[in-house]
């Protein structure tokens, strides 16, 4: 019997989905929260999306089951005295999917496309670290030989740094960096990612796409590591609603579930006693935007008032309670060589959020006026903006509208700025603290708060030149500072637990990691 209380409705949709036509079922069968947004490399900028990016294609370095980079395209490098320049070898017949050759200069110019401003890459800030690349990226100079990446041989890639960065050989494993094949994209414009027209070089091949059904992976025979990718078929189903979720899983229509919004705040205690419900830490925070050019937030004492009206351990004991740890910096503590983020603004002090926004003009909360929070249709998120939206009118005396929008939308809306309060959340690309606050620069493509601030930017320029490591964590303490505290852009909430469903008797290769980075050719059935 299912053990769990589930609707009359949702079985009646579980014995409708038998009744569809048979199809042969994949060797595994993922299911995440959301149709991903995009499978390019160069747009692909949240978890949904990158998962099937990663799955498709492969960088200079690609990702273990335990979150580490490893060589991926290149078997080798070798890196310069002053670690400002990195040399990287191909290994020898690496090739797309339609069989041509995976060349250097195949990465030269798909990171020049990454990095052109019209392409409109969120992540293309991660390159800037290259010799020359930021001022290319923001148009300041036309000329690509600027830029620190040669194809010295077809299989050689040179790659010069403005600075030493510890994390580079991170960033090489990172979707952003992967290359895609310009052949492609010259002869079907934008409609290279279909699955007729797609050429990848990664584990997997895209069969097949029906939106909102299902994305069909098969494992791709040119692939260098062929012969140790697990799973000959992935695929993967989104499906938004956590009880239904939850029923697919438990009845055998799925193998693996990963996405923390998937977990049902009514059933999370006795989810958790279960054997096939794991958990486990990573670098990733819960937080919440503020678009800080729109008034009243263009007030760092509104943003401040809001911030102390949070209540962040009601909603880890009484909405998430998975053992989060509440949050009042963006940066998990012990993120890199264990860096220690500063305080931020303390936790839920209603009377000194009343006194900043009688400060404001607005005492008592009269004559604010009424302000929207967005979040996505998943029932965590929404139990979590009803919360808040009774902490904001407890506290402050105000009134926030709540709003749901599905996945795309609410990420245009913060890429637009079209919003007011926003849920967030980020997880880490590589383990150190530049993978959370280097988002807030002025110029980076993922800060969707609006937040510029000189002091902020030259703070992280500062971290970007420094070699000592003690001095870099002096710099991020001092930047994370104004973020969270003085200037209150966003409001962290709680740091993530990682949550995967999967009978751990019966599959093999998913390990909790820092990156919650899980890749599918890792996995294989026991």
């Amino acid at each position: 019997m299912f053990p769990f209380q589930v609707s009359l409705c949702l079985l009646a949709f579980v014995g409708l989905a038998s009744c569809e036509p048979e199809r042969r079922r994949a060797d595994l069968v993922f299911l995440q929260s959301a149709e991903p947004e995009t499978i390019d490399p160069a747009l692909a900028s949240d978890q949904v999306s990158m998962r099937l990016a990663t799955s498709l294609f492969e960088g200079l370095c690609r990702v273990t089951e335990d979150g580490r980079p490893e060589p991926g395209m290149a078997e080798r490098w070798d890196i310069s005295a002053d670690q400002r320049t990195y040399t990287f070898h191909l290994r020898p017949g690496v090739k797309w999917s339609d069989g041509q050759p995976v060349t250097a200069d195949d990465f030269v110019q798909s990171w020049r496309r990454a990095l052109l401003p019209e392409t409109g890459s969120d992540y293309a800030t991660l390159m800037h670290v290259i010799r020359g690349a930021r001022a290319f990226s923001e148009g300041l100079s036309k000329d690509f030989s600027t830029v620190g990446v040669r194809a010295l041989e077809p299989r050689t890639l040179r790659v010069e740094l403005e600075n030493p960065t510890p994390y580079f050989i991170d960033l090489c494993a990172f979707v952003t960096f992967s290359p895609v094949p310009q052949r492609c994209l010259d002869r079907h414009g934008s409609a290279w990612m279909k699955p007729a027209n797609i050429v990848s070089n990664g584990a997997y091949l895209l069969e097949d796409w029906r939106l909102d059904d299902r994305i069909l992976l098969h494992k791709n025979p040119h692939y260098w590591d062929a012969a140790n990718v697990g799973m000959r078929t992935v695929e993967v189903k989104p499906v938004q609603d956590a009880n239904t979720a939850l029923s697919y899983f438990y009845t055998g229509q799925c193998d693996l579930m990963m996405d923390k919004g998937m977990v049902s705040p009514s059933l999370t205690q006795r989810l958790k006693q279960q054997p096939w419900f794991h958990t486990g830490p990573f670098l990733g925070s819960w937080f919440i935007r503020v678009n800080v050019t729109q008034a009243p937030f263009d007030d760092p004492r509104i943003r401040q008032a809001f911030a102390y009206a949070v209540d962040r351990r009601r909603i880890v004991e009484k909405i998430t309670q998975l053992g989060e740890p509440v949050a009042t910096s963006m940066t998990p503590p012990g993120t890199g060589r264990g860096f220690q983020p500063p305080a931020g603004l303390p936790d839920y002090q209603p009377e000194k959020a009343r006194q900043l926004m009688a400060e404001a003009g607005y005492p008592s909360g009269k004559g604010f006026p009424r302000v929207e929070y967005l979040y996505i249709p998943l029932p965590i998120e929404r139990s979590i903006a009803i919360e808040l939206q009774s902490m904001w009118q407890e506290a402050l005396g105000v009134t926030v509208s709540l709003v749901k929008q599905e996945q795309k939308v609410w990420l245009k809306s913060m890429r637009e700025l079209s919003y007011q309060l926003c849920r967030s959340s980020w997880v880490g690309d590589y383990n150190d603290p530049s993978t959370f606050l280097d988002l807030f620069t002025s110029g980076n493509g993922q800060n969707r708060t609006g937040f510029k601030n000189n002091d902020y930017d030259a703070l992280m320029s500062r971290v970007a030149a420094e070699s000592d490591e003690q001095a870099r964590m002096r710099f991020f303490q001092q930047a994370e500072s104004l973020l969270v505290g003085s200037q209150a852009a966003v409001i962290p909430v709680y740091h993530y637990v990682g949550v995967q469903f999967y009978h751990s008797d019966r599959l093999a290769g998913v390990r909790p990691n820092l990156i919650d980075d899980h890749p599918f050719r890792c996995m294989r059935w026991r």
